[in-house]
């Protein structure tokens, strides 16, 4: 009885789920359409600029994508340091 309880629970989907779903649906839509303006923009600007690296659409997006990465590990590192995530524990 314990161990089917226990299952249903884990397997459930529930209102916290549907939220969660909601909210990482939102939040990946919002990112992937951030990255396509920030790739658009980096295309547009810098395919003919002298000295760029960036000559095609691949490139635009590898460099507007890994500098989003960067500064959402960053908010990321700085949300979960002033949220207490690297509290020290006594032993």
């Amino acid at each position: 009885m314990v161990i089917r309880d226990e299952l249903s629970r884990l397997w459930g989907w529930g209102e916290h789920h549907r939220r969660l779903a909601a909210r990482l649906t939102i939040a990946l839509t919002l990112t992937l359409a951030f990255d396509l303006v920030c790739t658009v923009l980096v295309w547009r600007f810098e395919r003919h600029a002298d000295g760029t690296e960036i000559h095609t659409f691949g490139d635009a997006l590898f460099f507007s994508t890994v500098a989003i990465v960067v500064v959402a590990w960053m908010a990321g590192s700085f949300g979960a340091f002033f949220r207490g995530g690297d509290k020290v524990t006594a032993s």
